[in-house]
């Protein structure tokens, strides 16, 4: 029903996050679930919620994933610090050697392809996500697809293609394109207010890694938002992009594009706002 509505659009948002589903203090479901966060007992879902990009109605869900972990075999009572080691070890080099279909983080491709069928190929798709979502096979896909884009909050600062030069170091040194007053939600730590952005962004290319079969660099532009005139006593607020593949106008102003978050200090700017700041940032590249 979802793709159904979706269809009547040009471009929609497909907001993603997982959620821990907590059943440590029921006792009747305890059995059959698993670990998850920190001691709890329970499941762990996925959700794909679509939103009209314009003004940020959700739409409805189109996609759902749920599954549990299996519980952590009991370390040996007489465990030698020697053999923690290696047992330690060990796991590691397993979970190294897993099929990225059989880990957890396959959920956010997984997401990707199946929206792309789900939706017609007239509606473009820009999926939303956490920083989860910043692994490179989310990339590789999206540059597979027809109709799809991706936001990544991103969590790694990555090499570019050909030389050692790194994203942080090169968005920091493009001029500022334009700037951009967002509103920031309060926090433990500040009061809301508002705030002033000055955005810079580049095309770079990322380098693909050596398991790919496709070793040409990802190619992304990179988008860098930081705060102007912060206030005295206040943590500036900095955020980073970065924008794959070609670029197509749509007639609502959007373009065909994929965007990675990169945020590079402790400060929280919302969701919306990093939406905001992209999608700007690349029409004006086009």
């Amino acid at each position: 029903m979802t793709a159904e509505t979706v269809a009547e659009y040009d471009v929609v948002l497909c907001v993603e996050d997982t959620t821990f589903l907590d059943y440590d203090n029921i006792v009747a479901k305890k059995e059959g679930y698993g670990p998850i966060g920190k001691g709890g007992n329970g499941l762990i879902l996925h959700s794909a919620l679509a939103i009209e990009p314009t003004n940020g109605q959700s739409i409805g869900l189109l996609w759902q994933k749920l599954w549990n972990r299996e519980p952590k075999q009991k370390p040996p009572k007489n465990d030698t610090p020697t053999q923690k080691k290696k047992r330690q070890a060990a796991t590691r080099k397993a979970a190294r050697n897993r099929r990225f279909e059989e880990k957890e983080s396959y959920r956010w491709v997984e997401a990707l392809t199946t929206v792309e069928k789900l939706v017609t190929k007239h509606t473009r798709v820009i999926h939303v996500f956490d920083r989860e979502g910043d692994i490179t096979e989310v990339f590789d896909k999206v540059r597979q697809l027809q109709h799809t884009g991706v936001v990544v909050r991103a969590a790694h600062n990555r090499s570019l293609d050909s030389d050692s030069e790194r994203l942080w170091s090169k968005l920091e040194a493009q001029p500022i394109s334009f700037e951009q007053e967002i509103e920031l939600p309060s926090t433990s730590k500040r009061s809301a207010r508002k705030t002033k952005l000055a955005v810079r962004f580049c095309p770079v290319n990322l380098r693909a890694p050596y398991r790919f079969d496709n070793r040409n660099p990802l190619a992304v532009y990179a988008v860098y938002a930081t705060e102007v005139d912060c206030p005295e006593g206040e943590t500036p607020e900095e955020v980073d992009v970065t924008n794959h593949g070609s670029c197509r106008r749509y007639p609502d102003g959007f373009c065909d594009f994929t965007l990675v978050f990169l945020p590079l200090a402790c400060g929280r700017i919302s969701q919306n706002s990093q939406v905001g700041v992209s999608l700007r940032a690349i029409q004006t590249c086009c």
